[in-house]
């Protein structure tokens, strides 16, 4: 049985005197990018700044209620434009320099309204944002030009991790230096192999955790070791062999393998949109909603997770996860019923020609994707899609993760019409983020990033992302997550086909490793028993 989601579901805390010391080894699948805060939703990245940055607020991980962190407290106006917080004394950057009001504005400003001189990004966290006012120097009050109703919770995500002012004075793409990233956290950067391994030590003066966290002052742990490992199967026989104390990325098929040598497996839920494949509707062969609506009811859900994964990935049901703040079941409008995506392709004008494929006006109905490398068993999910749409005469071709041209043509609707995809946030902006344009775009309208997108807008869809992002009323603010939910189904625009956890490997003598809302790892309380 997997473990649960994080502080409250270890009694190790409260029925063990932890022992200070030791550095874990902690093999991770992929190396991390760049470490500015607003890149942490690549997990990698987020599972090195969990370690060395702290955040304003703390969200716990069991009632997702916000406390105070760096903030010791905090005042929200009426309409959720002005957001005033008071800062706990005393707290510095591991270079000396403090984590004052002045610090806590630059950090928000480069967030909230991006910097083209460093190559940052607007956050996908922080909607509507105008300016930070510095009223002392522990006090800061952010402004907004719209209401913001889900900035406290935005304080307290892995990309609102707060840096030092030298590190905001980098360029982004000096940035997947982790020597570079000074921050306030319970650890900070030691030495690093670039791409291949990241040794983190212990900051001896660190005495300023979460409000609500159980351990408090120095991390117990002396140190972190990471070490990049890609292949699934020595990930596992190292830590099987103690070779490694803990690892991210364990299959479904290597979970039972752990279990019965009793080590311990961790599946916190994401709590965001679910793992599912995007749809571009910029591509012809997708523009018309009955070839969308065909493939969502050509695709076998239910066989996937039974094939692939385990009980720690449910069937998705939605848009997004039955733990995410929102959520409807919609399962009727996911059914798998292959009859009836054959009708609609055919009364869409595409036949079945003699190879059994799809075929209108001499085009084939032939789509090419990439496998997403973070996302668990994503090459076998899509091989299997593949293999779904195929029955109905849709071809899927699927490139590797580590294809060159992936980025490239990942932001060209043209050449990929469908592409895996999935975000977590416990917020409802995680829809937002998701689909917004000027955010992730996995649908990719004009607006965003892409510039080979043609014509395709959905502004009913936009105006509904709008308004989550600004409704202060809580009930109003999760009609309208259910409102998004209906009308992405309805319109096709995405095929769910799971709720992603995050599934880990430790050896048992690791004690109280924690995770935050969305799955990424502290080792703040972490211990070895040994």
């Amino acid at each position: 049985m997997a473990l649960g989601l994080g502080l409250a579901t270890a009694p190790a805390f409260a029925q063990q005197v932890p022992k200070a010391g030791g550095t874990l080894i902690y093999l991770e699948q992929q190396p991390h990018t760049v470490l500015y805060p607003p890149a942490g939703g690549f997990y990698p990245n987020g599972g090195v700044l969990n370690q060395i940055t702290d955040k304003l607020t703390w969200q716990n991980p069991e009632t997702l209620e916000i406390q105070p962190w760096i903030a010791a407290s905090w005042e929200v106006n009426a309409e959720a434009t002005e957001y005033t917080f008071h800062l706990r004394p005393g707290v510095t950057f591991s270079d000396g320099t403090p984590l004052d009001a002045a610090a806590v504005a630059a950090n928000f400003d480069a967030f909230g309204q991006g910097r083209k001189d460093k190559s940052f990004a607007v956050s996908e966290v922080v909607n509507n944002y105008d300016r930070s006012e510095v009223i002392d120097p522990l006090t800061v009050r952010f402004h907004f030009k719209a209401p913001s109703p889900g900035f406290l919770q935005g304080t307290s995500v892995i990309g609102s991790g707060l840096v030092s002012l030298s590190t905001l004075d980098r360029n982004f793409a000096e940035l997947g230096d982790a020597r570079l990233i000074i921050g306030s956290g319970p650890f900070v950067v030691e030495n690093e192999v670039p791409g291949t391994e990241l040794d983190l030590k212990a900051r001896e003066d660190y005495n300023w955790g979460p409000e609500g966290h159980p351990h408090q002052g120095r991390a117990l742990l002396d140190g972190i070791k990471y070490i990049v490992v890609s292949e699934d199967s020595v990930r596992i026989g190292a830590l099987l062999s103690r070779q490694a104390d803990f690892v991210r990325q364990i299959q479904a098929y290597d979970e039972s393998k752990l279990r019965d040598q009793g080590y311990v497996l961790y599946a916190p839920p994401t709590r965001g949109v679910n793992n599912s494949i995007s749809i571009r509707p910029d591509n012809p062969l997708v523009a018309d909603l009955r070839v969308r609506q065909a493939l969502q009811h050509a695709t076998n859900r239910e066989e996937i997770v039974k094939t692939l994964f385990s009980d720690n990935y449910p069937v998705a049901t939605s848009v997004i996860a039955s733990t995410a703040q929102g959520y409807v079941n919609l399962a009727d409008k996911l059914k798998f019923d292959p009859v009836l995506a054959d009708k609609l392709l055919t009364e869409a004008g595409w036949v079945l020609n003699a190879r059994g494929l799809r075929e209108k006006d001499g085009q084939v109905l032939e789509f090419t994707t990439y496998e997403s490398l973070p996302q668990p068993q994503n090459k076998a999910t899509l091989q299997l899609v593949a293999q779904q749409w195929a029955k109905v005469g849709v071809k899927l071709n699927v490139q590797g993760g580590d294809a060159g041209s992936r980025v490239t043509d990942s932001l060209d609707p043209l050449k990929t019409a469908v592409l895996p995809s999935m975000v977590g946030r416990a917020d409802p902006d995680v829809i937002k983020s998701q689909y917004y344009p000027t955010n992730r775009n996995a649908l990719l309208q004009t607006g965003g990033v892409s510039d080979k997108v043609e014509s395709f807008r959905d502004d009913r869809l936009n105006g509904l992302l709008e308004a989550i992002a600004a409704e202060t009323d809580a009930a109003r603010r999760i009609e309208l997550v259910g409102d998004v939910q209906n009308y992405l189904l309805d319109q096709a625009y995405t095929v769910p086909i799971f709720e992603e956890p995050q599934v880990f490997g430790g050896a048992p003598y690791v004690k109280d490793v924690a995770f935050e809302a969305v799955g990424r790892p502290s080792f703040y309380g972490t211990w070895l028993d040994r």
